[in-house]
């Protein structure tokens, strides 16, 4: 399997909230993650940002990544796909009460490969301006 194929399919049960125990299918187990958004500070593993974007699903049942481009390198081992978050706060899950807030969050996630597997991905990411819009902060 090509890592473009790879990384779409990755990207897409990630944002989709499926979860480490079915994103794993398409990493290293030590897979690393890294992000410059205090949002995400704590986050460090792969496994943790699947399990965190599952639970993104929880106020927002009606979460849904948009994909507009995915790009590959096969000889630099490295994908790149830049998407958009769709949300609406409409359930509480401990976090207050929904704000019925619309989100519409550019990102990007840059993934690098080894032996056709992720092994670190890093989330380029406005965390503000996504909580911001929720009305989160």
């Amino acid at each position: 399997m090509s890592i473009k194929q790879t990384a779409h399919d990755f990207c897409e049960a990630c944002d989709a909230g499926k979860g480490w125990e079915v994103c794993q299918e398409w990493c290293r187990p030590d897979a690393t993650f890294s992000v410059q958004a205090d949002a995400l500070a704590e986050v460090g593993t792969l496994a943790d940002y699947t399990e965190w974007a599952k639970g993104l699903l929880t106020p927002m049942p009606d979460a849904h990544a948009e994909f507009k481009s995915l790009m590959a390198d096969e000889d630099s081992n490295r994908a790149i796909l830049f998407a958009v978050f769709h949300a609406t706060h409409t359930v509480d899950a401990g976090n207050g009460a929904p704000t019925g807030k619309k989100v519409a969050s550019d990102y990007v996630y840059v993934l690098d490969f080894e032996g056709g597997k992720i092994r670190h991905m890093t989330k380029v990411w406005n965390d503000v301006h996504a909580l911001t819009q929720l009305g989160w902060m």
